[in-house]
């Protein structure tokens, strides 16, 4: 099944948007050797929040509207307690919502940064999808 295959229109929304974010994620570092990296730890972070959003709706809880993964994953666990053995990564992408846009708390990030970051969107994405059999 796809998520495109995916019956319920929210949780088919949530996972089309992150599978949007991971798409630009993969291509961007592969057409482009002098990539920014700051758009692509943020994009991570988004690819994580909206699996674990999308897995929210699946599981009939709703999604608060929050940016903090390691809240998501918390609700996440009460469906399923192996989502808390993604806290750390959660707590690293989260820092990746604000500091990797907006000036005053702009920080400049590597692409190994940034590449350590899609690695852990992709870890919690690819949980969820296995999650819900997709």
């Amino acid at each position: 099944m796809t998520a495109q295959q995916i019956e319920n229109k929210i949780v088919r929304e949530w996972f089309l948007s992150a599978q949007d974010d991971e798409w630009l994620i993969e291509n961007t570092i592969k057409e482009d050797k002098d990539w920014p990296p700051n758009p692509i730890c943020f994009l991570s972070q988004q690819l994580a929040e909206k699996s674990l959003k999308g897995f929210l709706a699946f599981s009939k809880q709703e999604a608060p509207k929050a940016h903090q993964l390691e809240e998501l994953i918390k609700l996440c666990a009460k469906a399923d307690p192996e989502f808390l053995a993604f806290e750390e990564d959660a707590e690293y992408l989260t820092g990746f919502y604000i500091i990797s846009r907006y000036p005053g708390e702009y920080q400049i990030f590597s692409q190994d940064e940034a590449r350590e970051a899609f690695k852990k969107a992709i870890k919690i994405k690819d949980f969820v999808f296995k999650k819900m059999s997709l």
